[in-house]
């Protein structure tokens, strides 16, 4: 198989599953090293096929059947405000999909979060509060911005609605 064929079928793979896929299964199923892997998704990128590298794997963003993705700019300074911000949207049938921050040298930094349970939302903070880890709103000063999959403009509406209430949407 050659350089292209790979790539095609890295591509294809990551496409249907529905679950992140390892790098180093990657690696033993084309019988090449982790190495060339992480070479073969930096060309897909380069190339425009929106692959993200997550602590679990390689993903692609996928708008469901009949779910579209939104984006939300909000801003906050606590955990718990953070916990009570995801909430609302989770609680609204959104998934959180990611966080980006605009980072003043770097541009545009993001975070693959994919959460969609409380159980989710509680051990992503777990994790948070076990270390000396910042969120990465820290270095916008609390701003950032969410990209939400959710079933429709309704529910969009109201996790907007609820976060506005709360003061955390940045209008």
């Amino acid at each position: 198989m050659n350089t292209e064929e790979r790539r095609k079928k890295i591509k294809n793979l990551l496409n249907v599953s529905e679950d992140p896929v390892k790098g180093t299964n990657l690696a033993e199923k084309f019988k090449v090293s982790r190495q060339v892997i992480v070479q073969d998704i930096a060309i897909l990128r380069a190339e425009g096929f929106d692959v993200l590298a997550t602590p679990t794997g390689y993903m692609t963003v996928k708008n469901g059947k009949g779910k579209i993705l939104k984006s939300i700019v909000t801003k906050h300074f606590n955990i718990e405000e953070v916990q009570d911000e995801l909430m609302i949207m989770i609680d609204n049938g959104a998934t959180v999909v990611d966080v980006v921050v605009d980072h003043p040298i770097y541009g545009d930094v993001q975070g693959i979060l994919d959460l969609s349970y409380k159980y989710q939302v509680d051990n992503f903070l777990d994790k948070i509060r076990s270390g000396k880890i910042e969120f990465l709103s820290s270095l916008t000063e609390g701003i950032h911005v969410h990209t939400l999959e959710v079933s429709n403009e309704e529910n969009f509406k109201t996790i907007k609605e609820k976060l506005k209430e709360k003061g955390y949407l940045v209008e």
